[in-house]
């Protein structure tokens, strides 16, 4: 069982073979216990040689041995870090000699969640680490880096201590209540709440934008058998993946894949043609398009450009759910010798396309992005921060509570709580106000050794 006085060990570099392999030593006894394995004085913040040795003095590697004292580490405790040759054998018994010598195994994610409960970094930073890890483009590991390093913690704790500050003057306001000054409308209050809400609103919208940019984008291709949406999707892959033919149906399961548009992750879901069918098979891959399509952020829907939307297209709309968007994508272009474009429309936007020669696929990707809210160069915007679930929960609670604040601004009371209420939303994206059930949640997602 693992408590705060524990000395934690564990692999910290990835499994499998490796030319070089780290050991990480955390808590009170990491030198005492490091030492017992080291040939020679262990030196602070000093790369020194050493052979790791067995009590029974037999050596079990050599390599370089770093140690980090309390307070100036990561975890703010003190560390070791036993640089090996990257053998799992090798790696796993200088583990158990910790062990043998008194050190407990991490669990995952501890010694992130000892820098964390050693205020070395906040909750934002500690799950920017993981973001890090699992970051699958370029820009969504600058956007885990630009939370790591505190910048959008700075953000999220700016707004809060101007909350606070106008929280404790509408408090300080009720200690008045004889008196006949309106102190609500002399501390501009409501002018005050107004300006926190258009903040908290472009703090929402960075939020959504960073979970997609953490979680990718969700699309499915529809269309009628050999309307070419195969052909699309190996143009938006940059590769053939996808089976093309003229035979109708050859897509018979969904193909899903992932890729990344501008830098943005994308998973793509190529899905079975939804017509009338007796294969069993077919029918499957249906009833898979059908599940997709509840969870998709766009559903892009294929038609041919000389023929245009049918009752077919119209039929699967009335079964979609209302908050999926869609975007129509007119194919084939190059039979018609026509010309890419985008049209706004009553129904949505038409994009004209030819998958077989690629002309207006740039133009799709355009709207792709208009329909996600994200900004056509994620550069553009540099407020974009690896968001949450939680982030977004958090941060919708907190836009209730000043729109409740506002539509109550004459009952000061009333105020005072929504506010307090907004406070203790906001500082849960930090952790200043965390259960230790979400911690546990969060930090089970790492890896052992981190």
């Amino acid at each position: 069982m693992l408590n705060e006085s524990s000395t934690i060990v564990a692999v910290s570099t990835a499994a499998g073979v490796g030319g070089i392999g780290v050991v990480r030593l955390s808590g009170t006894k990491s030198l005492e216990i490091a030492q017992g394995l080291c040939d020679n004085k262990i030196v602070a913040r000093y790369a020194g040689f050493h052979r790791f040795i067995h009590s029974d003095n037999k050596t079990i590697d050599q390599g370089i041995v770093l140690y980090f004292p309390a307070p100036n580490s990561f975890t703010g405790e003190d560390i070791i870090e036993f640089q090996a040759h990257g053998s799992p054998i090798v790696l796993q018994q200088i583990v158990n000699a910790c062990v043998d010598k008194g050190a407990v195994v991490a669990e995952p994610g501890e010694f992130t969640k000892r820098a964390y409960l050693n205020n070395k970094i906040d909750l934002m930073q500690a799950e920017a680490v993981i973001d890090l890890i699992n970051a699958s483009t370029e820009k969504a590991a600058k956007s885990a880096i630009n939370s790591l390093s505190g910048k959008f913690s700075f953000i999220i704790n700016d707004l809060l201590k101007n909350l606070i500050e106008l929280r404790m003057y509408v408090e300080a306001c009720l200690d008045f209540p004889e008196e006949e000054i309106d102190f609500i409308s002399q501390g501009n209050v409501s002018e005050k709440i107004n300006k926190l809400h258009i903040t908290m609103q472009a703090i929402i919208e960075s939020a959504q934008q960073g979970k997609l940019l953490r979680e990718g984008i969700d699309i499915v291709l529809v269309g009628q058998p050999n309307v070419g949406k195969s052909s699309l999707l190996n143009q938006l892959l940059g590769e053939e993946r996808a089976i093309v033919t003229e035979i109708a149906g050859t897509t018979r399961d969904s193909i899903s894949t992932e890729i990344s548009l501008r830098g943005i992750p994308v998973h793509i879901v190529d899905t079975a043609g939804l017509r009338e069918t007796d294969d069993l098979v077919e029918i499957m891959g249906i009833e898979k398009t059908w599940q997709s399509l509840e969870k998709a952020h766009i559903a892009l829907f294929i038609v041919e450009a000389g023929t245009g939307i049918t009752k077919y297209e119209k039929t699967i709309l009335e079964r979609l759910p209302s908050d999926t968007r869609k975007i129509w994508i007119f194919n084939k272009i190059d039979l018609l010798k026509s010309r890419s474009k985008s049209i706004d429309t009553v129904d949505g936007t038409h994009v004209y396309v030819s998958a077989k020669t690629g002309d207006g696929i740039e133009l799709l990707i355009d709207q792709i992005f208009d329909n996600t809210g994200m900004p056509s160069n994620i550069d553009d915007n540099q407020n974009i921060f690896m968001a949450r679930n939680r982030h977004l929960e958090a941060l919708g609670r907190v836009k209730k509570a000043l729109t409740n604040a506002a539509l109550n601004i004459d009952a000061a009371e009333i105020v005072a709580e929504e506010l307090t209420q907004a406070q203790q939303a906001l500082s849960s994206i930090t952790g200043e106000f965390t259960s230790d059930d979400l911690l546990g949640e969060i930090f089970g997602q790492f890896c052992i050794g981190k």
